[in-house]
């Protein structure tokens, strides 16, 4: 067995828990930010979203392919040659790609002292649902706490592996 292979299970981890951190992060900046109507690039603060991919799925196809084949090996020569699999397989990052995304929501109330007015004394604030939010901040903390687990259990299972 690979090491690269062995240790997949904390990549694939290991990028679910940095999607949900950036998740958080992004979901903190929009709260803290809600009403924020002058950037120092000059306009209203953009409202962030993460977008996630999962990846290819043939990816997955192929790492679950590869793992039913190696259980239905049951002899010690059996593994000392690569299967078509080993030969490429390659590394097994399933993890998901987390991209920032900038939404252009605005909401527009009638404020004519604000300073950031405009003639008609109308207020561009970012549309920041707080709901909305906190929601997000509360399903990335149960992702993330779901990723440590997995981190949690394949170290019990490396570390059993090596009992026997």
């Amino acid at each position: 067995m690979e090491v690269d292979r062995f240790f997949s299970v904390f990549k694939t981890a290991g990028r679910g828990l940095a999607a949900q951190r950036k998740q958080i992060s992004i979901a903190s900046e929009n709260i803290a930010n809600a009403n924020t109507t002058r950037t120092p690039d000059g306009g209203p603060y953009r409202p962030k979203s993460l977008s996630l991919s999962v990846g290819n799925r043939n990816d997955f196809d192929h790492a679950l392919e590869n793992s039913l084949l190696q259980m239905g090996t049951t002899r010690a020569q059996h593994l000392a040659e690569p299967t078509t699999m080993d030969a490429g397989g390659g590394t097994q990052d399933l993890g998901p790609e987390a991209q920032v995304v900038e939404q252009e929501r605005f909401r527009y109330e009638y404020d004519p002292d604000h300073p950031d007015a405009d003639e008609n004394g109308m207020v561009t604030y970012p549309d920041v649902n707080m709901v909305e939010e906190m929601t997000r901040m509360v399903s990335a903390n149960r992702l993330y706490e779901a990723n440590l687990s997995v981190i949690e259990a394949e170290k019990q299972i490396i570390k059993r592996s090596f009992e026997i």
